[in-house]
């Protein structure tokens, strides 16, 4: 909106002349989100809480510390990260730009979903929401049409190809398979993220990594000059997420405010999945699928934790972790919560420098 607003006046005035920047106007992304976020933060945390006089339903089968530490909490504190992103982008994006619009359709419709999902365990105080089944379907419809919209917007010669890491000229020709990968990145990512969220502080910060990484990817991806200098794949129109990029950071960053232990207030699936599957679509626009699985390998290791322990029960009957996800794993192990989110942001931060290290080993 400001773009529009101020491009009439870019020969006349320095400053509107600054708005043709992308790193301009994700300056002001990060910094939009991050106000609204600290302004309507206590409004929105006083309504959950008058909404939810008992909090979010605690897992009966989760760690029996998480009992007495975290009832009471209210969920669905994704609405304010949403909120500020969504209003931030509108604002500093441009938005005319087609890849703007189908992660922000991806952002919403998957938050709409988390919502649901919400909504259904705070109503029933349960904390099952809707079943796995319908929202895997609900899912995968959304990021077809995700993978079909970027398909068609997408230069011909890179649409339905996969690029490999590290190897600057390898592309793999997927053909219709394109759907069901891109598919399969974006609902994969937005469940893993999904899983993360489990302690204080543990998915948002991984999340806001990521979503700084993505920024500089897209953004290097939509520059001709360093895309050909870093023999990356050029890819006209997809440097404008990394706007969107920053305003999930500003937003994540004013979030992490009221969600640093001890939390008062909880992401839930409502930020969780529409954040994981943000992710999952940048990196599909940007041709950096495979990137996504390096730099967020904190939430593939969650969702792996997951299946692993479900086949080996059920094959076996024996459990590999004490509690899956993993970082309940530890919580049974004894580390302390904070021990955990921390070193678990550790992980994050490495995963994310080897993931951006495979734009220059090429």
């Amino acid at each position: 909106m400001l773009l529009y607003l101020f491009s009439h006046l870019g020969e006349q005035s320095l400053f509107a002349n600054l708005f043709r920047y992308i790193t301009f106007r994700t300056g002001g992304a990060i910094l939009t989100s991050l106000l609204l976020s600290f302004l309507f933060a206590p409004l929105i945390i006083r309504t959950l809480k008058t909404l939810q006089p008992t909090g979010q339903p605690i897992r009966e089968d989760g760690p029996s510390s998480h009992i007495l530490t975290k009832r009471g909490t209210p969920t669905m504190g994704g609405v304010l990260i949403l909120f500020a992103l969504i209003a931030s982008c509108l604002l500093w994006t441009n938005l005319s730009n087609p890849y703007i619009w189908v992660v922000l359709l991806v952002t919403t419709t998957f938050g709409i979903i988390g919502f649901i999902d919400d909504y259904r365990k705070i109503s029933v105080r349960s904390s099952k929401g809707i079943s796995a089944k319908m929202r895997l379907m609900l899912e995968g419809g959304i990021a077809f049409i995700a993978a079909y919209i970027i398909f068609r917007i997408a230069p011909m010669q890179l649409a339905d190809q996969l690029a490999v890491p590290f190897f600057k000229d390898v592309l793999l020709p997927l053909g219709p398979v394109f759907f069901l990968f891109a598919m399969f990145v974006i609902v994969g990512a937005s469940n893993a993220v999904n899983l993360t969220d489990g302690l204080d502080g543990l998915a948002i910060v991984p999340v806001m990594i990521a979503a700084a990484s993505f920024g500089v990817i897209a953004y290097l991806a939509g520059n001709f000059v360093f895309a050909s200098y870093l023999h990356i794949h050029y890819i006209p129109g997809v440097g404008e997420l990394a706007i969107f990029c920053g305003a999930l950071l500003g937003a994540g960053l004013g979030f992490l405010w009221f969600n640093a232990p001890p939390a008062m207030v909880f992401m839930g699936d409502i930020g969780a999945l529409a954040l994981g599957a943000a992710l999952g679509t940048i990196a599909v626009a940007a041709k950096h699928e495979l990137v996504l699985a390096i730099i967020g390998g904190l939430f593939v290791l969650e969702a792996v934790s997951v299946i692993v322990q479900v086949a080996s029960f059920r094959w076996t009957g024996k459990r590999v972790f004490k509690m899956a996800p993993l970082h309940h794993h530890f919580e049974q192990k004894g580390w302390a919560e904070p021990t955990i989110v921390i070193r678990f942001w550790i992980i994050a931060t490495v995963l994310a420098l080897l993931g951006l290290a495979t734009l220059k080993l090429r």
